[in-house]
């Protein structure tokens, strides 16, 4: 169940949600198209920290070392940052 701060977990992230919800190891964080781009040094402690963040929704680490956090669907996730950088998406789309 979200936060009442946040908007249902399939729906894009807001600029309002998103300004009361900065993690604070975050070196600069973004909105791209309904999708938060928090950039730093993460791991998968800071995944498994981001999925109880923001519950429903899929966070992913990126190629630049960086966290992505998007809204809940189905099907395979690239990330935002991987696509600009040109890493090739898995031939298999998982």
């Amino acid at each position: 169940m979200p936060g009442p701060d946040l908007p249902p977990s399939a729906a894009p992230m807001t600029t309002e949600a998103l300004l009361t919800r900065w993690p604070t190891a975050a070196q600069k964080v973004e909105l791209l198209n309904g999708v938060m781009v928090f950039a730093g040094d993460f791991d998968e402690r800071d995944l498994e920290t981001a999925r109880r963040t923001y519950p429903g929704r899929r966070p992913v680490l990126n190629a630049d070392g960086g966290l992505e956090v998007h809204p809940a669907g189905p099907g395979a996730l690239t990330p935002l940052v991987n696509r600009a950088v040109g890493v090739p998406e898995p031939e298999d789309g998982a």
